[in-house]
């Protein structure tokens, strides 16, 4: 593996980790200002400052620096070939970091604390959303070099399928690319002018609709990730072999067409959008389900097969047989479970019918708390374990303290998230900084929330950990690691298809669904006068 794209790989994610950190910290402290313990430095806008640095952190700055880093690695190591445009992805990491620092320079002085979210009619400074769409532009910069080495690979392989890792990583590239229209479209043509002052009314109905586009995609941006290390690398780290090559290829299409034509379900408490559309995107969401479950049982198949090679008898004996030391093998394990809980809360929230009990309640925190930083957090750590000691020439000393590292952030998200879903059902209102415990209804929440804290200080303990760890090979003393990295191989080679070796057929695909899902519910805010209830004036409410 060449120096440039080691130097590459590690300077994206000593950033994203960074953002990682101070996101764990801040989160900690926002769990103990909500509860009826009197946390340190508490205000109202301190707060609402916190939870949007918070959000930017893990939302845009971790998963986006941590999958471009990722991205490189693959590129070079499952492609056997140099990266090409290695000058433009040092390019693009450096607008990352300008739009980073002007991001969040906007944050601490207080300027933009509209939360994560692009929700008009709040409105922080433009350069906020300018720092913003810097790293969005160092995103695509990702996505087309990304194109172009399996395009190359592809060139020099005719009938060849692509290695997997890689074409689950275009796969992301490609739907990446789909998904920043929308918020791309809501930033330039609704927020920046309003940022300016250049327009004195904003259409929220219009800009939540724009950002809804992008707003649940960007959960499957982040996660594929994740889905690439449970296909190539568990299976290989597990002692085993891929169950099938042809499933994981069917399953990143499948993203790709359902990940990207259901934002909508977040709006249905919205006026604005008639019911069959509604209905339309809860169907759409739905499917969502399903490649997730074909996930579930490749996986788990190829677990089996890895535990029965090493000794596993009987019907579940094969799992006692896996290596749970291993921190990709335990990683995974957890993940699934993560998986399990936040994925049932999310049919809740996809239901159109029980969507209205939890809406803007704890509950949908708790859902994507499970789901991001759980699942997809905890396989992060998993992949830089099991690729660091390519990247740093070192290995571990010691894989108890990797191992603790990840018991610490599942039991921490465990405890943390299960009492949310609880009082999500009794009805505690999210995004709001306080709560009057006074009040005997909600002074009832306070021994769960207390508990929920606990939970963000074992989390903040954990994330601590993570670092200690990753910089543990860089101590003198730390023993050399192989310049190579090992993806699964399948049970049985995968057939040639043309159609799970490519994207072209597929964007056709996504592009007649998305005119199906979004096409009529924009373009009625150009077709029809809005009505006033959704005209908000920029600064002021409505």
């Amino acid at each position: 593996m060449s120096r440039s794209v080691k130097g590459l790989t590690l300077a994206h994610f000593w950033v994203g980790f960074a953002a990682f950190v101070v996101a764990a910290i801040l989160g900690a402290w926002q769990m103990w200002a909500r509860s009826p313990l009197p946390a340190p430095a508490y205000s109202p806008d301190l707060y609402y400052l916190s939870v949007t640095a918070h959000g930017v952190s893990m939302a845009y700055v971790l998963p986006t620096f941590f999958i471009m880093g990722f991205g490189y690695f693959v590129a070079e190591t499952a492609l056997k070939r140099p990266l090409p445009g290695a000058p433009w992805a040092w390019g693009a990491f450096y607008v990352g970091i300008l739009g980073v620092a002007l991001a969040a320079g906007s944050v601490l002085l207080g300027q933009a604390s509209v939360l994560y979210t692009f929700y008009p009619p709040l409105i922080g400074t433009v350069f906020f959303y300018v720092g913003l769409v810097l790293v969005v532009a160092a995103s695509w910069v990702w996505c087309v070099l990304m194109i172009l080495a399996m395009a190359g690979w592809k060139r020099e392989n005719p009938g060849k399928n692509v290695p997997l890792a890689m074409f689950a990583t275009v796969a992301n590239a490609v739907m990446w690319l789909w998904t920043t229209v929308g918020v791309a479209a809501e930033l330039v043509f609704q927020v920046i002018p309003a940022a300016l002052g250049w327009t004195e009314t904003i259409d929220v109905g219009l800009s939540r609709t724009l950002f809804s586009w992008t707003l649940h995609a960007i959960v499957y941006f982040w996660l594929i990730p994740a889905y690439i290390a449970f296909y190539t690398m568990a299976p290989e780290a597990a002692g085993g072999r891929l169950y099938s090559d042809t499933m994981g290829r069917l399953t990143f299409v499948l993203f790709l067409l359902y990940s990207l034509p259901v934002g909508l379900h977040h709006l249905f408490m919205d006026p604005e959008h008639a019911t069959g559309f509604k209905f339309l995107q809860m169907f759409l969401t739905a499917l969502v389900v399903i490649p997730t479950l074909l996930t579930v049982f490749t996986i788990t198949a190829s677990m089996e097969v890895a535990g029965r090679m090493r000794g596993g008898k009987g019907l579940l004996g094969w799992i006692r047989a896996l290596p749970w030391d291993r921190p990709m093998v335990l990683a995974t394990g957890l993940a699934f479970l993560m998986l399990f809980f936040g994925g049932g809360g999310g049919l809740i929230n996809m239901s159109y019918g029980m969507n209205a009990m939890i809406h803007n309640t704890s509950w949908v925190t708790a859902h994507f708390h499970l789901i991001f930083g759980g699942t997809v957090v905890i396989m992060y750590f998993a992949i830089a374990y099991y690729i660091w000691p390519t990247l740093t020439g070192r290995d571990f000393a010691s894989r108890r303290a990797l191992t603790t590292q990840l018991w610490l952030w599942f039991v921490g998200m465990m405890v943390m998230t299960l009492p949310w879903h609880y009082l999500g059902l009794l009805g505690q209102w999210r995004r709001v900084a306080e709560f009057d415990y006074s009040n005997p209804i909600i002074a009832a929440w306070g021994p769960w929330v207390i508990v929920s804290f606990v939970g963000g200080a074992i989390l903040l303990v954990s994330a601590v950990l993570f670092i200690v760890n990753l910089s543990s090979p860089y101590r003198q003393g730390a023993t050399k690691a192989p310049d190579a990295v090992a993806y699964a191989r399948p049970a049985h080679p995968a057939p040639y298809i043309r159609a799970l070796n490519g994207f072209g057929m597929w964007n056709v695909v996504v592009l007649v669904l998305m005119v199906a899902a979004y096409g009529f519910p924009i373009a009625q805010f150009f077709i029809f006068d809005a009505p006033e209830a959704i005209v908000h004036r920029v600064n002021g409410g409505g």
